[in-house]
C-alpha cells in the first residue's frame, strides 16, 4: 500500500528526480512553454509556481531600483534570489524570472502555470502535455 507516499517516482533515483525537476522549470522559465509527459508536469507545476511566487512577491522591490531600497527590502531580494537559485539552474533563466516572468505575474493570486493535455507519444503511448506559463491574455 501506498498511504502517505505522496508523488510519483518516474522510475528515478531521488537526486535524479530533484535534477529533472529542477531542469524543466529552468527550461519552463526560459522558453515560457513545454511538452512533457503528463505526469512529469503534475508532479513540476507545484515546484514551478513556488520558484515564480518568489519572484512575484519581490516584483514591485524591483520595480524601484536596487539604490533606493533599504537594507531590509535588499535582504528581501536577496533572499528570494536565493531561494529561487536552489531550483532555477542558469543565470539567464533567473535573471529572467525576476525581470520578466515575475512583474507580469504581478496581481495574481496565484495559479502561475497551465497543463494542456495535448496528444500520446508515438513510440509509447505516453499521454503528452504542455506545461505553460500563464500570460496575460
Amino acid at each position: 500500500m501506498r498511504h502517505r507516499k505522496a508523488g510519483r517516482k518516474l522510475g528515478r533515483e531521488s537526486a535524479h528526480r530533484r535534477a529533472l525537476y529542477a531542469n524543466l522549470v529552468t527550461s519552463l522559465i526560459t522558453h515560457g512553454r513545454i511538452e512533457t509527459t503528463e505526469a512529469k508536469a503534475k508532479e513540476v507545476r507545484p515546484l514551478a509556481d513556488r520558484t515564480i511566487h518568489w519572484a512575484v512577491g519581490v516584483s514591485d522591490l524591483y520595480g524601484k531600483g536596487l539604490t533606493k531600497l533599504s537594507a531590509d527590502e535588499r535582504a528581501q531580494i536577496v533572499h528570494a534570489n536565493r531561494m529561487a537559485k536552489r531550483v532555477v539552474r542558469t543565470s539567464d533563466a533567473l535573471s529572467r524570472l525576476f525581470s520578466e516572468v515575475g512583474p507580469k505575474l504581478k496581481g495574481r493570486p496565484g495559479g502561475y502555470t497551465r497543463i494542456l493535455k495535448t496528444r500520446h507519444r508515438r513510440g509509447d503511448a505516453a499521454p503528452m502535455a504542455f506545461l505553460e506559463i500563464v500570460g496575460g491574455e
